[in-house]
């Protein structure tokens, strides 16, 4: 195992962690430890990327963590959030069908020896997404003593751009799919 799937995979070690802290208020700043290891947990997503690129060990088995360890993320963050009443679940549940629907559109191409890369709407979608999480994890911080609802704007930028992306992943990619094949 090379150094970018160790990050990975720490990356997904982190989200017990993450999860406790946020639904645990036992600890004075149960919900700031939360966000900074969410932090942290979102910075190695790009950090584990940079590494596999640039050091050229970029392997299968990263190929498929990766992915998987963002979506988790993802993922357990919209879930604890629903679970303290920050977000609406039919926000989660857009967020995360979207999530199964690229997945599957991706398996189908692979399938057929097609690899569909992320592109700009897809990295858009992802850092609206953790921006609007991490604001919904401090409270609105330092913007709610402004009255300025920040973290309720950039969700709704998470939302359209998840739809947005989703769409535009189908449209892109609708060759894939090959209907009349059995």
């Amino acid at each position: 195992m090379n150094i970018a799937n160790i990050i990975t995979s720490i990356r997904i070690l982190l989200i017990p962690l993450f999860m406790f802290f946020l639904l645990d208020s036992r600890f004075s700043y149960s919900k700031l430890i939360a966000a900074a290891i969410f932090i942290i947990a979102a910075i190695t997503d790009s950090l584990d990327g940079y590494i596999a690129r640039s050091k050229k060990i970029v392997t299968n088995f990263g190929k498929f963590l990766d992915p998987l360890a963002d979506k988790l993320l993802i993922t357990a963050a919209l879930v604890g959030l629903v679970e303290l009443n920050k977000i609406s679940s039919w926000i989660a549940m857009i967020i995360i069908g979207r999530e199964f629907i690229v997945t599957g559109l991706r398996m189908v191409a692979a399938a057929e020896g097609v690899v569909i890369s992320a592109n700009v709407w897809g990295k858009l979608k992802t850092i609206s997404q953790i921006i609007a999480i991490v604001l919904l994890l401090v409270d609105n911080y330092p913007f709610k003593f402004l009255n300025f609802p920040l973290d309720q704007i950039v969700l709704w930028i998470a939302v359209i751009l998840t739809i947005y992306s989703g769409f535009d992943y189908i449209k892109s990619n609708w060759s894939v799919i090959n209907f009349a094949k059995k």
